[in-house]
């Protein structure tokens, strides 16, 4: 095997869990399996972690492969302070159904805060028509 510079520490953290905070919002949890220079990525075993106040719920997801440019975060999971969390672990329907209930009213005050501007003669522009250029 020929030797890269810069190579030797990524083999040594082939076999310890790594965190992936993606551009959409989610996290990946898994075992670091590749990475090149575009920062794309392939995670074995991984789960996606969805946080809702002091819960959190798994969904398994197995190998999953990430493009470089949706990678805001990666960085490695101390497995022994890992179960130190203050935080809860709950089922998937559990936290799916938490995570439905914080989004609709996330909407509910977003939709008064609009109403509100609207009565003081004033006009949010909504994300979807706002060009990203």
């Amino acid at each position: 095997m020929n030797y890269m510079p810069g190579t030797a520490s990524l083999i040594q953290d082939i076999d310890k869990k790594h965190l992936v905070l993606l551009r959409d919002g989610r996290t990946l949890i898994g075992f670091l399996r590749s990475i090149d220079q575009f920062a794309n990525l392939v995670l074995h075993q991984t789960v996606e972690r969805i946080h809702v106040g002091k819960k959190y719920g798994d969904i398994p997801r197995g190998i999953f492969v990430v493009r470089g440019e949706n990678v805001v975060l990666l960085g490695e999971i101390d497995l022994e302070k890992e179960s130190d969390t203050l935080l809860q672990q709950v089922s998937i329907e559990e936290i799916l159904e938490e995570q439905r209930l914080e989004l609709q009213a996330k909407q509910e005050s977003e939709k008064l805060k609009v109403q509100a501007l609207k009565e003081r003669g004033l006009a949010v522009p909504r994300a979807d028509t706002l060009d990203e250029y």
